[in-house]
């Protein structure tokens, strides 16, 4: 489904100077070609400025009209294929910039020409033209943006030829091509073809296939059969020559009152094998350590049958516009240096074609799929894509849509981009129409930068036809033919430069227009917000990003923007309400920002969606650090009460939580109670109780369940004892309380949370190591008694050994030092026996240490009696392991 909108993504427009008549052109860097029909045989050159201003910068004469034209901003040179008594000639124009310096030198050689180093002065003021001759007429070509390869389609082949830069001296290289490859394919005639980063894309009436070549690894003896490649699925004979049997779906029967067509295809990936279009490939390079030898990969094959309709057979149903756009590494994932044209790495590719209708985008990089359909209002007569819109002409308007190309490329950039900390709207969005704006006798488009060039031309009588009701059966065809010859003497035409507005101006519109959806909750506004998102991230992708003016807009209305998804997200109610996460956390907004974006002062009876309360939980657990201000909290206190009240015992524990009113959380809690009691609770206001000073209140609570059940009620909410600050477990209030009133309490809490994998050991340590107040070196009674403790309850052998040698060291570090723990053990030697099978066996080395007398005093009783019965090993610990 297409959604139309009425936004303004065209600014002002200018009209290109031109002397004659416009047959072609094209657009590349920062200037325009413009080629004249076929009375003058001229190629006009206009350099364009800011705000769409064309200078003429000259022109020069080509060998006869021009039927095709590219532009290759890799190289910087200007390919034409011209017509001249009935036949037609591939030519190349580079080092045309000199001719708007006054120079009218012009050089033609032939592709290959060796140059001479006494041509060198001469090579610099000129222009060159290289032709490159072909045994067969070239129909159609393309310009690899990547390297500036040439590719050329001709009738059951399709050319390569490779850029080469050559170096005449220190002081000039020069451009010249070599023939590299012909793919051979048999009964196929390219109406037009698209290259990139060795992707082939050909179109025929209505047919497309999308090709990859791919580097084989050869071995040096092979070279030279490097000469002949051929891909499967074709048969082949000896010498890499096709197989003359022909192919069953190439057969075709025209008779006088039938037209049979083939029913329509799509194969995607692997599938395309079974197009049954058989590839041939010949190597035209000379052989030699360095030749590079190819193999086919199919990725796309499609077949479309032509329109049929209740007045007869449509014969003008053609593909159009067959484009492959390539999407560089983000810009921001570059360093300056590598900046630059031959240095862009490709992240994503997508092809583009259509048919009068209805055009299709495919993805074609490690996934081949279809990402957006596009439904015209009116027979489509030409369109081109770039990475933020599609421009697409009809009869009489110039219409803008939205792409998914963006959205697809950042999934390729982060495969992980769509959780908790980052998202991006979902490629299957509905695309939408921005805009579609009248123009009379729309003819030819492209597109470069943010110009349009756009040339109409009037037809006073295809408009009064269009007026009356038209009968169109079988010779519409023939119609069209004598319409379009009419027009063409006709001298009402203009060629328009269109400059599209910048993408802060068309976003700030976008953001505006949602506003109107807004108040009633609709799915639209998310949708005219994504499509906004979009439109950034797209900018932001550009591989000129960094040296961009925008920069810093660019990336303030990226936060922007993902702040406004983030409010979406929270105020309705949809499916997707846990996006309201990750778009806030890209935003850069702090909770308190947040909520005073969402929840409106006073408004006691507000609703609460799922997107809000599922933002706020996982920021209020996830140890942010920052402090909500007393009002902040208690808003929060109402919000959760209202919308979520099970999960106000854990928010309340929260280190963000730290300034909340605790009377008033207390108060709410109470009220939950009442419907929900649990053992969280409890201890939760037991929590606040201490915070408050309140000890009578403390106690009762503390007096409502048994020490075991509070001690597995930690494990609900492991922050009433432990909270992280800065990456480090700090001890709460309540922790340093029950070490002083219920250490038992505390080692059998933190046991429980060390079951089921709340804390770690190395955490404990830290844990009471803080709680203590002792060095990193001194080990406190209370860490012992923990380790102690959990000797009786793992289960772990890894761990159990880690714990005996950690207590045995701790036995004999004490006994050697003659040092008295600070606090008494909360088990004695016949408790650990009793409630421990690792206790109990005396080894020989206990009892050598102890003969020493060293150790006669009675103080020390209990530690011996500890280290003779601690099974840690049958030899002594090594010293290494004694506290220092």
């Amino acid at each position: 489904m297409v959604q139309l909108y009425n936004l303004h993504p065209f600014g002002s427009q200018r009209v290109v100077p031109c002397k004659q008549e416009p047959a072609h052109f094209c657009c590349g860097q920062d200037v325009l070609f413009v080629a004249s029909t076929a009375a003058s045989c001229r190629v006009e050159v206009f350099a364009v400025r800011d705000q769409g201003r064309c200078e003429p910068l000259g022109s020069f004469a080509t060998l006869g009209p021009v039927l095709r034209m590219a532009h290759s901003s890799a190289g910087d040179y200007l390919v034409t294929i011209e017509e001249k008594s009935k036949a037609t000639f591939l030519r190349a124009y580079t080092n045309w910039r000199c001719m708007s310096a006054g120079s009218s030198r012009v050089c033609v050689r032939m592709v290959g020409h060796k140059m001479e180093e006494s041509y060198s002065e001469t090579l610099k003021e000129q222009m060159s033209v290289v032709e490159m001759p072909l045994s067969d007429p070239p129909l159609c070509i393309s310009c690899c943006p990547v390297n500036g390869d040439l590719l050329v389609g001709c009738k059951n082949k399709l050319v390569i030829f490779c850029l080469k830069y050559l170096v005449i001296n220190q002081n000039l290289t020069v451009l010249d091509f070599e023939r590299s490859l012909i793919l051979h394919i048999d009964n196929l005639i390219p109406a037009e073809v698209a290259f990139c980063a060795r992707h082939i894309a050909i179109t025929t009436e209505l047919d497309v296939l999308i090709l990859k070549l791919e580097l084989v690894q050869q071995s040096a003896d092979s070279t030279e059969q490097c000469a002949q490649g051929v891909s499967a699925p074709e048969k082949t004979v000896d010498g890499g020559v096709k197989d003359e049997s022909p192919s069953t779906h190439t057969l075709q029967l025209e008779l006088d009152e039938f037209i049979i067509c083939q029913k329509p295809v799509e194969l995607l990936g692997e599938e395309s094998k079974l197009c049954e279009i058989p590839i041939t490939l010949e190597s035209t390079e000379l052989p030699t350590e360095d030749t590079k030898c190819f193999q086919v990969r199919y990725l796309l094959f499609r077949r479309f049958t032509p329109d049929q309709s209740p007045f007869g057979f449509c014969e003008e149903t053609k593909l159009h516009s067959v484009q492959l756009l390539p999407v560089y590494q983000t810009g921001s994932s570059l360093t300056a240096c590598e900046e630059t044209e031959n240095k862009r790495e490709l992240l994503s590719l997508f092809c583009f074609f259509s048919l009068p209708h209805v055009g299709y985008l495919y993805s074609i990089g490690k996934v081949v799929e279809v990402i957006s359909t596009y439904q015209y209002s009116e027979k489509s007569e030409q369109a081109v894509l770039t990475p933020q819109f599609l421009h697409v002409i009809t009869s009489e308007n110039l219409q803008c849509f939205t792409v998914r190309c963006s959205a697809a490329a950042a999934r390729d950039e982060d495969p992980y981009i769509d959780t908790t900390v980052k998202a991006c709207p979902p490629v299957t969005l509905d695309v939408c129409t921005l805009r579609m704006q009248l123009f009379i006798g729309p003819r030819a488009i492209c597109h470069f930068k943010n110009h349009i060039i756009l040339l109409t031309k009037a037809d006073t009588e295809d408009i009064t036809e269009r007026r009356k009701p038209t009968r169109r059966m079988l010779s519409r065809k023939a119609d069209s033919i004598k319409s379009r010859t009419n027009s063409e003497s006709e001298p009402g035409w203009n060629l328009y430069i269109i400059n599209t507005v910048s993408t802060i101006q068309l976003y700030r519109e976008m953001v505006d227009y949602s506003r109107t959806y807004e108040n009633v909750k609709t799915e639209s506004c998310i949708h005219l917000l994504s499509e906004a998102h979009l439109l950034i991230r797209a900018a932001i992708m550009d591989p000129h990003f960094l040296k961009s003016d925008e920069k810093e807009e660019l990336l303030r209305a990226f936060r922007e923007s993902c702040a406004f998804l983030g409010d979406c997200y929270s105020r309705f109610d949809t499916k997707d309400y846990h996006l309201a996460l990750p778009y806030y956390r890209m935003s850069g907004l702090s909770m308190t920002e947040v909520l005073k974006r969402l929840v409106s002062e006073g408004d006691e009876i507000q609703t609460y969606e799922k997107g809000l309360i599922f933002y706020l939980t996982h920021s209020l657990n996830e140890d942010l650090n920052e402090e909500l201000s007393k009002e902040s909290g208690n808003k929060i206190l109402q919000i959760f009460y209202l919308a979520d009240p099970v999960q106000l015992p854990h928010i309340l524990c929260s280190p963000c939580m730290r300034n909340v009113c605790p009377l008033t959380a207390v108060k709410y809690l109470q009220k939950v109670e009442k419907m929900m009691p649990s053992v969280v609770l409890t201890l939760t206001k037991a929590f606040l109780a201490l915070k408050m000073g309140d000890l009578i209140m403390y106690e009762h609570e503390m007096d409502s369940y048994k020490e075991t059940m509070l001690a597995c009620g930690f494990t609900g909410q492991p922050q009433l004892l432990r909270q992280r600050r800065g990456g480090i477990v700090m001890p709460t209030e309540f922790a340093v309380h029950l070490k002083e009133t219920q250490p038992g309490l505390l080692v059998a809490a933190t046991v429980a949370l060390h079951e089921n994998r709340k804390i770690e050991l190395e955490e404990a340590d830290t844990f009471f190591k803080m709680l203590c107040s002792n060095s990193e070196n001194t080990i406190p009674q209370l860490l012992v008694d923990f380790w102690e403790a959990l000797l009786v309850v793992c289960s772990q052998e890894e761990i159990l050994q880690e714990l005996l040698l950690r207590v045995t060291s701790q036995y004999v570090w004490r006994i050697s030092k003659k040092q008295l723990p600070e606090t008494k053990p909360l088990k004695t030697t016949e408790d650990l026996i009793n409630s421990c099978n690792h206790f109990g066996l005396i080894f020989p080395w206990v009892t050598s240490i102890m003969s020493t007398g060293c150790s006669s005093d009675k103080d020390y009783h209990e530690d011996i009696s500890r280290l003779q019965f601690s099974p840690a090993d049958s030899s002594p610990p090594s010293p290494l392991s004694y506290p220092s």
